[in-house]
């Protein structure tokens, strides 16, 4: 990634100025029609549509190197995007696992022919990426995993299953985990690879999630093999990558795509409270300045993390904040959502304001989950931001095919 200089007054008026122009031009928004795809693939082609204008504006990529596609600017062009990007709609929602998780990954792990091949198409959006981690027997002890890699000669070949892959039917490669030592302790005989999510053996399963998407997937690999030089990061290493991935998982998730202080939710709210004339109700205008707090606040933790990765920090554990905060707002919205619109959120119409809120309603409670549950997250903040003690672990030296985990008698 660039480095971290400051721009002079005149050079970042002049590039506030072309983001302006350049999203003026092109944030214009997402479909009703499109945002209501059980599949999402309207919501994907709007977002790789708008990247790609961003790759050929010299925008993308912002502070990655132009040798892999990048824009080779700072972080300080970075901030000033994300500053201009909070005033206009959010047009690459879809491409957060595949920017936000993927792309730092394969930047810090990949090797200089790995980046050369992968970096500038998934910059630009001509590729889409997803994130394979969980497993059925192996949710929030990832550690658990019972997919296995197998080299044979020029070849990794990997078998078993995965579960919860956000856009796996629209990707186009995916980061995968799998057990490459079964006789070193679960945590120790991890490796991480590039795969292709079309590559034969690859089975790709709809799960129906309870607001009427299916962007969740379960995905079945049998005898799938990939290139020898497809491992990403060091043999056996893979549980200190997937552990920086989810960092930068939970740091797009905790900071989203814009900068400054926002209050989204909040100000949504406040409009259908004003337009269904309760906004003088005294239990309602508590609730919606609780929530405009609490996102104001989550801005701030996220400002912060900004500041530390313009600083050249690689993320840490603190992004669980940032997580862990949005979870807890999702929760106050849910509950004014039921005070604003009661039974309409259920018996309305297709289409209308109650429809699309209810439909709000119900994806937020993945914000619990996906990511790493919030119990997950305390962990972390308990463990190594605040230095508690840590939970004993039983199975720490134990080699992994002797421990009862998943479809495993031990």
């Amino acid at each position: 990634m660039s480095d971290t200089a400051s721009l002079s007054a005149a050079d970042e008026a002049e590039f506030r100025e072309r983001c302006r122009a350049f999203l003026q031009q092109h944030a214009t928004g997402i479909s009703r029609e499109s945002r209501g795809e059980d599949r999402g693939a309207g919501m994907m082609a709007a977002a790789k549509k708008f990247q790609g204008a961003l790759a050929e504006a010299g925008l993308a990529g912002m502070v990655y190197d132009k040798e892999y596609g990048g824009a080779g600017l700072t972080r300080a062009h970075e901030r000033i995007w994300r500053e201009e990007y909070a005033n206009f709609p959010d047009m690459t929602s879809e491409l957060t696992i595949s920017h936000g998780m993927c792309l730092p990954v394969l930047n810090q792990f990949g090797t200089h022919e790995q980046k050369k091949a992968f970096l500038a198409d998934n910059i630009a959006a001509r590729t889409v990426w997803c994130q394979m981690f969980s497993e059925p027997g192996a949710g929030s002890d990832v550690a658990s995993l019972q997919t296995k890699a197998e080299l044979d000669g020029d070849e990794w070949v990997l078998n078993g299953q995965k579960v919860w892959t956000t856009l796996a039917h629209l990707s186009d490669y995916g980061v995968v985990i799998a057990r490459t030592n079964p006789d070193a302790p679960k945590h120790a005989g991890i490796s991480m690879f590039i795969m292709k999510m079309d590559a034969p053996g690859v089975e790709i399963r709809p799960i129906h999630q309870i607001d009427g998407g299916k962007h969740f997937n379960e995905i079945f690999l049998t005898d799938m093999r990939i290139p020898k030089d497809w491992l990403l990061g060091e043999l056996n290493n893979g549980w200190n990558q997937a552990t920086a991935m989810l960092m930068y998982e939970r740091v797009a998730i905790g900071t989203g795509s814009t900068s400054g202080v926002t209050h989204t939710s909040a100000d949504g709210l406040i409009a259908e409270a004003k337009r269904r004339g309760v906004i003088g109700d005294p239990t309602i205008r508590q609730a919606l300045m609780h929530l405009y707090s609490e996102e104001t606040t989550k801005s701030l933790v996220a400002m912060r993390t900004r500041a530390e990765l313009k600083a050249g920090k690689a993320p840490g554990p603190g992004g669980s904040l940032g997580k862990l905060h949005g979870a807890k707002i999702s929760r106050l919205m849910r509950s004014i959502l039921g005070d604003l619109f009661g039974p309409d959120l259920i018996a309305n119409q297709k289409g209308d304001k109650a429809e699309q809120w209810g439909r709000t309603l119900l994806t937020s409670f993945s914000s619990n989950i996906a990511g790493g549950t919030d119990e997950i997250q305390k962990n972390i903040i308990g463990d190594r931001v605040l230095g508690l003690p840590r939970e004993p672990m039983v199975d720490k030296d134990v080699p992994f095919r002797e421990l009862r985990v998943g479809t495993q008698k031990g």
